[in-house]
């Protein structure tokens, strides 16, 4: 039985073959705690642990009023350089083109 990626450049037959391919591009990545980040991805190891550069990171903070009604608060930050512990990853995506 042929695979269905054969004759690519570089198959992904396993799932990190897919971060292998992003190395050196834009990718998002969902963390535990409500937190996003969007940077270059210059390394990363079998427990995605994480190197990112250029990294805009998101946090949404929910609030809660004395009517208990809730409202989402956005905070940003950049970084030059971030190293991210793999066990607060949920998510790896390559960024798709703007």
């Amino acid at each position: 039985m042929a695979d269905a990626d054969e004759g690519a450049g570089a198959p992904v037959a396993e799932p990190l073959d897919l971060v292998r391919l992003s190395l050196d591009e834009v990718v998002f990545v969902k963390l535990r705690g409500d937190r996003e980040l969007k940077g270059r991805l210059h390394a990363y190891d079998s427990h995605c642990n994480l190197v990112l550069g250029d990294v805009e990171e998101t946090v949404y903070i929910v609030e809660e009023d004395e009517e208990e009604e809730e409202t989402i608060k956005t905070i940003r930050k950049q970084s030059e350089m971030l190293f991210v512990r793999g066990d607060s990853v949920v998510l790896i995506s390559p960024q798709a083109p703007s």
